[in-house]
């Protein structure tokens, strides 16, 4: 049955604005529609497009506000947990060498293996690391997994309390009762009544607002209405991912490529399906989106345009990013053949 013109008009008017299209000679072949917001160390909104209240699951944008946990449980300090190491906790890495056998060597100093992460095992997302394992008749590990790092912490924080390191991506451990409580508190939403998935690294995902999650980005970035450990905290994850974006992502990534061309400025990170969160210091700002369809493509485009509306991206880093902020797209002949770009007209409405 065919919807009335009403009923059409409804879901226009509702609709998300268009973040992104992508651009082939000239003409707009694709749009990307999506929510985001932008929010203060006081929790105000400072700018918003589309509906910021829907709830989405922020995959892994919130593993920084997921690490403080590891950090408050005093597993850090007790394991001596490198500056390095907590940003592989922030991370979705790229399964380099360097990624991979700073989990090997972490997962021993704790008294564990490989053979104890839960997150399963994927071919590395770089290239050159995976064709080399190809080529040498190597299968990839848990340690491989974008998420290992994370896990790692998480299996940290379960040794440092004497918990049960089996089963410990189970919604009823302390492990991930745990992170919820902090990035609930955090996000100033309630977890436990969120709607619930399985994340693609077997943990537990929940559903947050927008604004909920650009909030806690904020709280992350300024440390504003924090308590003083959740403060050094706070400060800690920050310094660490802000001081290793090689391995908070990994070679040519756009969260890698930008946080080292803003000189650790900016906090950034991705998540599955469209999402996207940053932190700014230096503004105390809080940024969080979500593209409708899931394209990461368009998610990078449109935080980085975000980041320059705000004035943490200036001119000359505008076009030292150009490769990043703005892709070309190119044919298999190598000819540049069209662009992604961010929308006219949204980030002035």
């Amino acid at each position: 049955m065919r919807p009335s013109p009403s009923e059409t008009i409804r879901v226009q008017v509702e609709a998300n604005p268009v973040l992104v299209t992508i651009v082939r000679g000239a003409a707009i072949e694709s749009r990307h529609r999506g929510a985001a917001a932008v929010v203060d160390a006081h929790g105000k909104i400072v700018h918003a497009w589309g509906d910021v209240e829907q709830a989405v699951f922020p995959r892994s944008a919130i593993k920084p506000l997921q690490a403080i946990a590891v950090i408050e449980t005093g597993a850090a300090d007790a394991f001596g947990l490198s500056d390095a190491e907590l940003a592989l906790t922030c991370a979705s890495h790229s399964g380099e060498p360097k990624h991979a056998d700073m989990v090997k060597s972490w997962l021993e100093r704790i008294g564990l293996g490989v053979e104890h992460l839960e997150c399963g095992a994927h071919p590395p997302y770089y290239a050159p690391a995976h064709e080399a394992m190809i080529r040498d008749g190597r299968k990839p590990t848990a340690a491989h997994n974008n998420c290992s790092g994370k896990h790692s912490g998480m299996l940290s924080a379960s040794r440092h309390m004497g918990e049960a390191t089996k089963g410990y991506i189970k919604l009823d451990h302390p492990a991930q009762r745990r992170w919820m409580k902090t990035v609930g508190e955090l996000c100033g939403v309630d977890l436990g009544r969120a709607p619930m998935g399985i994340d693609g690294c077997s943990i537990p995902t929940v559903a947050i607002p927008i604004v909920a999650m650009a909030r806690g980005m904020a709280r992350l970035a300024s440390q504003a209405g924090l308590h003083a450990e959740r403060v050094a905290a706070a400060r800690r994850v920050v310094a660490a991912a802000t001081g290793h974006p090689d391995l908070v992502a990994g070679t040519g990534r756009f969260n890698t490529v930008v946080m080292e061309g803003l000189s650790g400025r900016v906090l950034l990170k991705g998540g599955a399906e469209g999402v996207y969160c940053a932190a700014i210091p230096s503004l105390g700002f809080g940024i969080a989106l979500k593209i409708d369809d899931g394209a990461g493509r368009a998610a990078e485009v449109a935080t980085a345009a975000i980041l320059r509306h705000v004035g943490a991206i200036d001119d000359t880093n505008w076009t030292a990013l150009a490769d990043a902020c703005r892709p070309k797209i190119s044919n298999w002949n190598h000819f540049e053949v069209g662009e992604i770009r961010a929308a006219n007209g949204w980030l002035a409405g």
